[in-house]
């Protein structure tokens, strides 16, 4: 195996027997070939619509979910990751029967059968096949650009919205990926293209979150403990928390948020079901203590699952593209979930152990911060508020995440920290007050609203009637783990936005070359100590 897509790879290189993340080396083979077989149904129905031919929607979905799939903490499970690979050159024979023009198709399109020797297969087709380590940077790159896109999109999709443009391009860009012929210059374009359809894509999702479940409202959310039996629920899906919420109503099973699911306290659709009660525990990697202490079930609704341990994986359910061996898989039948057996487990546990009290403000999303954005300017303007800092993204296990508390701590009480994403778990339980009534940190959710603070940014640069959205007075700090972070990068830097700090560690995905690139044309840094960024970004 080879895996270098998310920050924790090993030594910052790649990990080469077993995932940091967890995964086995079967597994990591498996995802491979299921981009492999997914670049070559795209190439199909790329060719479908160059002969005007309809793609169908459950196919569009299902290379969507494939890509949702391989992202990092997402998919442990090489038994299920196999059968999306059958089921895609099952789908792509059908489509093939009906191409008029198969002579121009790579040979990745006419594949048809994977189950034996998978692993010489999968070493064919895996990262390291491109040897040329510009190119293959690129690869990679867009390659990741598109599995976050694909994260956003299927959220959107399970609430009912869609767009066919954004399914041709990231068809159409997976097939271009198998094309030797592409030029550095080719690849460097399409991956900010990739950021383009990466912000229409986000666009889509916040329409679908907001048109489905009003929009955010400022909400203190509780992070202590009743005594009732209880269900966890962990990810971004929030048509699932939704149908969980619906199933438990008059059980007598509180619900909790974690992680990635505590901005659906801020949505009014959800908010107002009794039982969804407060949040328990922090990030991502934090899980498995704290879901050894909730005592009840658990939802994992999409990436970040860490291996859990035996301790508690018989109260761990997965649903969506999560999987795990030996975890039961709730599946989707007709746009619906049946959490029954969740529900049933929760109700013979005991009541979750507290891990700690108080509350949590947050939802301040692009419409809450646009109501008093003339406060905000004047706030600006007499010099009340000098910065405001993009602390967002990903948290993670390294030590050296411990910066990112350090300097939310150190900024000055002139600063604003504008969050989402799981790295807001670094600073945002911290009491760092607020200016003239403005918070001095600002949540607009998950990262998976990330499109929250570019709106923010763009309607600041309005109203103070700017010509460039870098002469606003905003540091971007973004920590990084997984490909969603990839979009965002890519899609700020289709906006226009520079000087983007990317941290703890620059990505091992980016050759010495495109990193120059990266650092030349759009002055992408790293981070270094918290003393000398404040001095060289706050001044």
């Amino acid at each position: 195996m080879f895996c270098y897509q998310c920050q924790e790879t090993f030594q910052n290189k790649g990990c080469t027997q077993a995932g940091v993340c967890g995964k086995k080396s079967d597994v990591a083979l498996a995802q491979d070939l299921l981009i492999y077989v997914t670049k070559g149904i795209s190439a199909v129905t790329t060719q479908l619509r160059a002969e005007s031919k309809p793609v169908k929607s459950r196919v569009n979905h299902s290379i969507t979910l494939n890509l949702f799939v391989t992202i990092t903490n997402a998919n442990f499970d090489r038994d299920a990751i196999f059968k999306r690979i059958e089921q895609t050159l099952k789908t792509k024979a059908k489509l093939l029967a009906v191409v008029d023009d198969k002579k121009n198709l790579p040979a990745a399109a006419l594949w048809t059968d994977v189950a034996e020797n998978f692993d010489v297969k999968a070493a064919q087709v895996g990262v390291l096949s491109t040897a040329d380590e510009d190119v293959r940077s690129l690869r990679e790159l867009i390659t990741y650009g598109l599995k976050g896109l694909a994260a956003y999109m299927k959220h959107a999709n399970r609430l009912g919205y869609d767009d066919d443009k954004i399914n041709a391009f990231t068809q159409s860009t997976l097939a271009k990926l198998l094309d030797d012929n592409l030029s550095i210059g080719d690849l460097t374009a399409l991956a900010l293209e990739v950021g383009k359809f990466g912000v229409d894509t986000m666009a889509l999702l916040d329409k679908a979150n907001t048109e489905t479940y009003g929009n955010p409202e400022v909400t203190k959310v509780k992070l202590g403990v009743g005594k009732n039996p209880a269900i966890l629920i962990s990810g971004h899906d929030l048509r699932d928390l939704e149908q969980l919420l619906e199933q438990t109503a008059g059980t007598g099973v509180d619900v909790y948020t974690h992680g990635e699911m505590l901005p659906a306290h801020y949505y009014p659709k959800l908010k107002k079901f009794p039982q969804l009660v407060g949040n328990y525990g922090n990030a991502w990697q934090m899980q498995t203590t704290e879901f050894e202490k909730f005592n009840g079930a658990i939802l994992l609704t999409t990436n970040c699952l860490v291996p859990p341990k035996k301790s508690y994986a018989n109260r761990v359910f997965t649903t969506g593209a999560v999987g795990f061996p030996n975890c039961k898989h709730i599946d989707e039948v007709d746009g619906k979930k049946d959490f029954s057996p969740l529900i049933e487990l929760a109700k013979t546990l005991p009541a979750p152990t507290e891990l700690e009290t108080g509350e949590i403000v947050g939802g301040f999303a692009h419409e809450q911060v646009f109501a008093v954005a003339d406060k905000v300017v004047d706030a600006v303007k007499s010099g009340a508020i000098k910065k405001f800092v993009v602390l967002a993204g990903c948290d993670g296990r390294q030590k050296s995440r411990q910066y990112y508390t350090d300097f939310a701590k150190a900024l000055p009480k002139d600063t604003v920290i504008l969050t989402c994403g799981c790295a807001k778990f670094r600073f945002i339980k911290l009491n760092l007050g607020d200016i003239g009534g403005i918070p001095r940190v600002l949540d607009a959710g998950q990262c998976n609203d990330s499109y929250s603070l570019a709106l923010i940014a763009l309607k600041l640069k309005e109203v103070f009637g700017l010509d460039d959205i870098n002469k606003l007075p905003i540091v971007y700090s973004l920590s990084w783990v997984e490909q969603k972070a990839c979009t965002v990068l890519l899609a700020l830097l289709y906006l226009g936005v520079k000087n983007i700090h990317l941290g703890p560690t620059l990505p091992a995905f980016l050759s010495p070359n495109v990193a120059k690139v990266l650092v030349e044309q759009f002055g992408i840094g790293g981070i270094s100590t918290v003393k000398d960024d404040l001095k060289n970004w706050i001044g």
